[in-house]
């Protein structure tokens, strides 16, 4: 459930082959393909890494390369997702491009396995956001048979809906079809600002707060845990939750505890102001919604503020009705107003002082990926934490645990002083209802991922 007490040290070998760059199969387009203006904000110009791990299951299977496989079938995607292989370039006003030019991106190739520093290596020269590889995809050999997927995508070109459709497309084309079942879409001119600019709406997640007590995470001591909740443990949530109090969600009334416990943890004063920014899929916001294919970033994040000593003094109502105000927010009117606030603020980074970000991932399919040898014993981010700012943002990943029982996985991402007061936090909203403690629990999934 939590971090367990005693983690087995794993000791593996790594050959690694040298990188290559993975170009379109046939010739496409050379030419300039704009981000739209809700791509190219400060916030999403990183590296956000991805892991799929696969059994060697399917006896049709047995004694196929998924190197070759993967790597063919990437290169035929490309004809189809042919930008992904180009390099990002930034024009006037930081507006930044794709100069479609086929360059490819690179695949480092290794048997073994675990840490995600070797499973996906950082090879020299790829790790910018301008004039570098958009992707970087490693696949891992196992000496079982299995194998392990690991990519890094530029955040900027696409979203985890976004990514899974083009992961989507290679696993169809590894498995013998022609073209993807979905058509990409570009379009990226959905969303771009209007003409002139105007912001109709209020967008409190890109405030300029200054960071005047030092209460930006720490980086010297950060301690990555994943935490799971099952049944058991959501259902405790929602007891704490009063009955005029309906309507609300898994993903609202966890984000709710996520908030005020990491909030305890970290101690601010009780009256600076404290920030949860839940990101928001906008594509069904829109009238008409956006189109099937599109695979740019469509998202918001909207944003509840409080102080935090009104957030860890009140009833864990008080935080799931400011949650649930925050995602009701996002209209076609509101992504809109944050298109022409890009342009208008020249595309600022959204506000990280005293912030916490939740990404919800468990409906965007990772783990339906299939490249040929089934579905992913585990499949989607490859840690929480990620983004200019480390510690700042957690993914909700579906999992099933080692009882066979399905729930969501959380990776925190805190300093070492905070974490111990966190799962404390954990255990005294929940102990009663579960009868068990999460520092007991073996749920724990490794820092790598």
């Amino acid at each position: 459930m939590a971090p367990s007490s005693k983690i087995q040290s794993l000791v593996f070998t790594v050959r690694r082959q040298k990188a290559e760059l993975i170009r379109p199969s046939k010739s496409t387009p050379h030419e300039i393909k704009y981000l739209s203006d809700i791509d190219d904000q400060e916030g999403l110009r990183f590296q956000i890494p991805v892991i799929q791990f696969y059994r060697c299951c399917d006896p049709s299977m047995k004694g196929k390369d998924p190197v070759k496989i993967i790597r063919e079938a990437i290169s035929e995607t490309l004809v189809f997702y042919y930008p992904l292989a180009g390099r990002l370039k930034q024009a006037q006003n930081r507006k930044l491009f794709v100069d479609c030019n086929s360059e490819g991106f690179g695949e480092a190739l290794q048997p073994p396995f675990p840490c995600l520093e070797e499973l996906l290596y950082d090879v020299p020269g790829s790790t910018g956001v301008l004039d570098c590889p958009l992707l970087l995809i490693q696949v891992t050999r196992l000496l079982c048979g299995g194998f392990i997927f690991a990519l890094r995508l530029n955040h900027t070109m696409s979203d985890a809906a976004g990514l899974v459709q083009f992961m989507t497309a290679v696993g169809e084309i590894a498995r013998g079809a022609k073209s993807p079942s979905i058509a990409p879409v570009w379009q990226r001119q959905l969303l771009n600002s209007r003409n002139p600019p105007r912001v109709t709406c209020t967008h409190l997640e890109y405030d300029d707060v200054p960071d005047i007590k030092g209460t930006i995470i720490p980086l010297d001591d950060m301690v990555h845990r994943s935490f799971f909740f099952g049944h058991k443990e959501i259902s405790a949530l929602k007891t704490l939750i009063p009955p005029h109090m309906k309507n609300f969600s898994t993903f609202e009334v966890l984000t709710a505890c996520l908030w005020r416990c990491r909030t305890i943890a970290l101690q601010p004063d009780p009256e600076e102001e404290v920030r949860i920014l839940c990101i928001v899929n906008a594509r069904a916001k829109f009238n008409p919604p956006l189109p099937v294919g599109y695979y740019g970033n469509a998202f918001a994040f909207p944003v509840a503020v409080t102080t935090a000593g009104k957030l860890c003094k009140n009833p864990l109502a008080y935080a799931l009705q400011l949650v649930m105000k925050a995602k009701s927010d996002v209209t076609e009117e509101y992504m809109k107003s944050l298109a022409d606030l890009m342009v208008i603020k020249g595309r600022p980074h959204f506000t990280v002082v005293r912030s916490y970000l939740v990404s919800d991932v468990r409906g965007a399919g990772f783990g339906e990926v299939d490249f040929g040898w089934g579905k992913p014993v585990y499949g989607g981010p490859a840690k929480g934490g990620v983004g200019a700012i480390p510690g700042v943002a957690s993914f909700y990943i579906p999992f099933v645990n080692e009882n066979g029982e399905k729930g969501v996985v959380v990776p925190i991402c805190l300093p070492g002083f905070a974490m111990k007061t966190f799962v404390n936090e954990l255990n005294k909203v929940l102990k009663i209802e579960t009868g068990q403690s999460f520092t007991t629990k073996k749920s724990f999934i490794t820092s790598a991922l």
